[in-house]
């Protein structure tokens, strides 16, 4: 349960930090913060607040899916948006395209191992990931037609509002899949081993 806990919470503030590493490096970033980035540009609050929103509103979602909530959706929901913002404040623009790429992809691989953390620790979904399950569940729609319509519509309605869409964009969306099939099974915390019962004795077992 410990391990469990550090996971949980390393992983949210680490995929905060992989988040605010993508932004800077100004080459495009995930749908939902094109979206997360595009609210904050046309509003004023902060995109770690914006971040928070977001996931508060898509967690309401999920009540006419009937999705039961995990302590690590809720965290999930509160802590990713501060932790970006620590990144945001910590991490410096950059102008040679060259430290941005490579800062761009510092994030990707960063926030793969912080989504194997948080997810291995088997405290709940993401918000997003259980809109997914939730809309396929109920309605029996293809989960990769459910994600993508998703992310489609909400890179649109950021992109429209002014969100950073970028090589990054395409890149995270084709990479992040397979680099979080990686880091799942290797940051998976293990099921409790079970204490096997002892045998029966031979008066027993008369």
């Amino acid at each position: 349960m410990t391990r469990r806990w550090v996971q949980l919470l390393l992983g949210l503030f680490l995929y905060g930090i992989a988040i605010a590493m993508m932004i800077r490096a100004a080459i495009g970033i995930s749908p939902w913060d094109v979206l997360a980035q595009g609210i904050s540009l046309r509003t004023g609050i902060p995109f770690g607040l914006v971040t928070n929103i977001v996931g508060v509103v898509v967690l309401l979602l999920w009540i006419p899916l009937r999705q039961r909530l995990g302590i690590g959706t809720v965290l999930n929901a509160l802590l990713i948006g501060p932790s970006a913002e620590v990144g945001l404040w910590l991490i410096p623009l950059q102008d040679n395209i060259w430290m941005r790429i490579l800062l761009f992809v510092g994030g990707l691989l960063l926030l793969a191992i912080a989504t194997g953390l948080y997810i291995g620790a088997r405290f709940g979904p993401g918000p997003r990931d259980g809109l997914m399950t939730g809309i396929n569940k109920k309605y029996g729609v293809r989960i990769w037609i459910v994600r993508t319509s998703i992310e489609i519509v909400v890179l649109v309605i950021g992109w429209i509002l002014g969100g950073n869409v970028g090589f990054g964009t395409l890149a995270f969306a084709l990479l992040v899949g397979p680099l979080v099939h990686i880091t799942m099974p290797i940051l998976r915390v293990p099921d409790a081993p079970t204490t096997p019962e002892p045998a029966a004795s031979p008066a027993e077992s008369r």
